[in-house]
Formats: C-alpha cells, sequence, structure tokens
C-alpha cells in the first residue's frame, strides 16, 4: 500500500464513522415545555424534514398545547399523528397549528406523520 491508499482508507473509514454516529449516536435529551399565563404547557415544534424539536418534555396532569409550524410541501408531512392520545391534525404549509391534549400518565409518547417516516416523541413526567 502506498501513502495514497492509506489516506483514502483513512478518510474512508472517517466518512463512515461520521455517519453511524449522525444516525445512531445519542440524541438530544430534548426541550421543557413552558408553562403559558392561561396554564397550558406549551411548545412551537417546526415541521421541515423532521420535527424540531423532536423530543418535547411536560408535566403529567397539565394541559399541554404543540404548535406545530410546517415549512416544506412534502405530502409525508401534511398530517401529525399523536395516537395514544387519539389527536391527529392536518398541516397546512406556512400556519401555526395547535394541537391540545391532557397527558394524565408520565411515559414516553409518539408523535408521527401519517406515514410514520418523521418522528417525534413526547417524554410525560
Amino acid at each position: 500500500m502506498n501513502l495514497t491508499n492509506i489516506l483514502v482508507l483513512f478518510g474512508g473509514l472517517i466518512v463512515v464513522s461520521s455517519i453511524a454516529w449522525f444516525f445512531w449516536g445519542p440524541r438530544k435529551s430534548g426541550i421543557r415545555a413552558a408553562v403559558t399565563s392561561s396554564g397550558y404547557q406549551e411548545a412551537m415544534i417546526l415541521v421541515k424534514g423532521g420535527y424540531t424539536p423532536d423530543v418535547i418534555i411536560v408535566q403529567h396532569g397539565k394541559p399541554v398545547r404543540l404548535n406545530f409550524r410546517r415549512e416544506e410541501t412534502a405530502a409525508c408531512s401534511e398530517m401529525v399523528v399523536l395516537d395514544q392520545f387519539g389527536k391527529s391534525a392536518r398541516l397546512p404549509t406556512g400556519e401555526i397549528v395547535p394541537v391540545e391534549f391532557l397527558p394524565e400518565q408520565p411515559g414516553e409518547y409518539d408523535f408521527a406523520c401519517q406515514m410514520g417516516m418523521l418522528r417525534g416523541k413526547v417524554i410525560v413526567e
């Protein structure tokens, strides 16, 4: 092996390691929903190639309002489904759509697009 082959091999290993870290590395812990004067725990979620933030932390027994703003036109992101809370909503592009629910039990609850490709999580403490 000459020097060029060694450099290409190490460069390839670095690229593969970076991709693996991006997809399977540790996730962010999420953001805590802010409590508004109306008593809702509220968070704004941007829908653009995924949900940002994709993990929302709330307290049980207090109402939650997740405000979704869709900034893309992909068919997959047209709807958000919070199956365990029995909620879903259409997300028109450029509009803020609130989804309200009352988490009664602590746990982790998923939300996703109707195809299940975009995913997020509500952590109820």
